[in-house]
């Protein structure tokens, strides 16, 4: 028996793709988010996003040099929110 975790553990590089979203991407939030300690002016473990919120892709940076990190500037409660693309869902606009 192998601690080791499964090679698919391993081969998850989110850039080896194209981002998920592109910029000015209208994005709803798929969960809650809350501040680890990275956003400033708000306390550990404080709701930053809430699950539906619905913001903009505003940046598109790396984390780890593993994955994609969307800046998703929420525009009702004025906060810009790194996250994940598993934590976010393509809004398509009804006409």
């Amino acid at each position: 028996m192998s601690d080791v975790a499964p090679p698919a553990m391993f081969d998850l590089t989110e850039l080896d793709s194209d981002p998920v979203f592109d910029y000015g991407t209208k994005v709803r939030s798929t969960k809650h988010i809350k501040n680890d300690g990275t956003y400033p002016g708000a306390e550990i473990g404080e709701v930053l996003v809430r699950k539906g919120d619905v913001g903009y892709v505003n940046s598109i940076g790396t984390f780890l040099q593993r994955y994609y990190i969307f800046g998703v500037d929420f525009v009702e409660t004025g906060k810009l929110v790194g996250m994940r693309s598993r934590e976010l869902e393509k809004v398509e606009d009804e006409v």
